[in-house]
């Protein structure tokens, strides 16, 4: 597939790399030719000095050519004039443009992205992702990360094992016995620098961090059993009024009308703007690291603090300090995903990396086959991807799962068949239209989308 990417910062950068690593035909168009030359020193892509709403930059990306565009610079206009040109001049099939403004994405101004108006097939809003990931971490406490696939029917969910998990120390196999109506499958560990796409035998150890698919009414019986128990917070503080925390605590006010929730933000302007907007917020203006402040904001009793500033140390820090009040669930945005390893040993409950969110939700509309979504896991190491079983597919259908002939470091999680969850064991038989959630290796990617692509591969090697 040829692939126009529009801005080489972090997310066009990030996408650049994966696309290339699975050798794609990817073009990075950016205006900085420093950040045009240390993409065509590090990547595997080809990289051009430009503005992406531009038509000569285009064309000289090859856009006559091109099967689709992702326009990610970190200006709502550029993406949008980007797309336009696409569309019109060069007939570019997919567009994808990344949008950040609020009123962009008013339900007002619904028919705005049409092919019609303003041709973007896919908006893709980073804030509206992020605060939706909170959401899902304030739902379900203990958890390090969690993801909804299958319209939520099913979640993807990491937790961290402590010293006390009365998993530690079992084979899988014996795990699965001990829990045999508990539907949810053990899909990736991560220990330390190790990434393990574990087998029957493989036993979980202390500070590993675990991935497991688990059907969405199981949730509650999946982390006690990891040995997480906590109670879903009602006192929240928020700290950073932009836009992802305006639009997280309207999110948690709709849902429940009854959380007390508090927010401290530094900018005076902001910090009437976001008073403003939320009437049943009480915003403070001032510094969260300030102890004053926080103790004006009452954190003794504070259940939950999420920071979401535009600076990662500053969100550590606040995560940091409220260790000294007691026992608030903490979670934070982190930018830089240097600093998620770190985060259990700093007393962060969860990490929320807008990055890696923003990149997973274009990442569903590349790739090929029955691809529902992609979720990739921790720079990339793998991704969890949600499949439709075509009926054509009859190398893979009614067959035991023991019998198909994966390829190398894949697991298969679970399976929707229609309402029900089925937990995928060795003789599990798939059926036409099953939805299957599956782990695999970056490297292995390509295989997968032919694996679950129309029958006329017959064979997915």
């Amino acid at each position: 597939m040829k692939i126009i990417v529009s801005g080489a910062g972090k997310v066009g950068q990030t996408l650049a790399a994966y696309l290339g690593e699975e050798k794609h035909d990817v073009t990075l168009i950016d205006s900085s030719p420093e950040l045009i030359a240390q993409v065509n020193e590090t990547l595997d892509v080809s990289g051009i000095v430009g503005s992406g709403s531009h038509p000569d930059a285009l064309e000289r990306a090859g856009a006559r050519e091109a099967d689709m565009l992702i326009a990610a610079t970190p200006i709502d206009e550029i993406n949008m004039v980007a797309c336009q040109v696409a569309h019109t001049i060069f007939n570019i099939p997919k567009k994808i443009a990344r949008i950040r403004e609020e009123s962009y994405l008013s339900p007002t101004w619904s028919n705005l992205f049409s092919r019609d108006h303003m041709p973007i097939d896919m908006v893709i809003s980073p804030e509206k992702a992020v605060a939706h990931a909170i959401m899902e971490r304030i739902n379900a406490p203990g958890s390090f990360n969690i993801i909804p696939l299958v319209e939520g029917q099913l979640k993807l969910v990491s937790v961290l094992c402590h010293d006390d998990c009365p998993l530690l120390n079992t084979p899988m196999k014996q795990i699965y016995t001990l829990f045999p109506d508990l539907l949810f499958k053990i899909v990736a560990i991560i220990r330390g620098e190790e990434k393990i796409v574990p087998d029957h035998m493989d036993q979980l150890q202390p500070k590993d961090e675990v991935y497991f698919v688990v059907a969405k009414n199981h949730m509650a019986r999946a982390m006690a059993a990891f040995g997480h128990e906590e109670k879903e917070a009602r006192r929240i503080l928020i700290v950073g009024g932009g836009n992802i925390g305006v639009r997280l605590a309207q999110e948690l006010h709709e849902r429940n009308p009854s959380l007390v929730i508090r927010m401290i933000e530094n900018h005076p302007e902001r910090a009437r703007y976001a008073s403003e907007k939320l009437p049943g917020v009480l915003v403070l203006k001032g510094d969260a690291l300030s102890r004053e402040l926080l103790e004006e904001a009452n954190i003794g009793y504070t259940e939950a603090i999420v920071s979401v500033t535009n600076h990662d140390e500053s969100n550590i820090l606040v995560s940091l300090l409220a260790a000294e009040y007691g026992d608030p669930r903490t979670i934070a945005l982190l930018s830089n995903a240097t600093y998620t390893p770190m985060a259990s040993s700093l007393g962060i409950d969860a990490v929320v990396n807008p990055r890696a969110i923003t990149v997973s939700s274009i990442l569903r509309h590349v790739r090929y086959g029955r691809i529902k979504a992609a979720v990739s896991l921790r720079d990339g190491f793998a991704e969890v991807m949600e499949v439709e079983v075509p009926d054509t597919a009859t190398a893979l259908l009614y067959k035991p799962l023991k019998t198909l002939k994966l390829p190398e470091d894949t697991i298969l999680g679970a399976i929707l068949r229609k309402d029900d969850v089925i937990i995928a064991h060795p003789d599990v038989v798939l059926h036409p239209s099953d939805r299957v959630i599956l782990l695999t290796s970056h490297r292995q990617i390509k295989k997968v989308e032919v694996m679950f692509s129309a029958s006329l591969y017959g064979s997915y090697f």
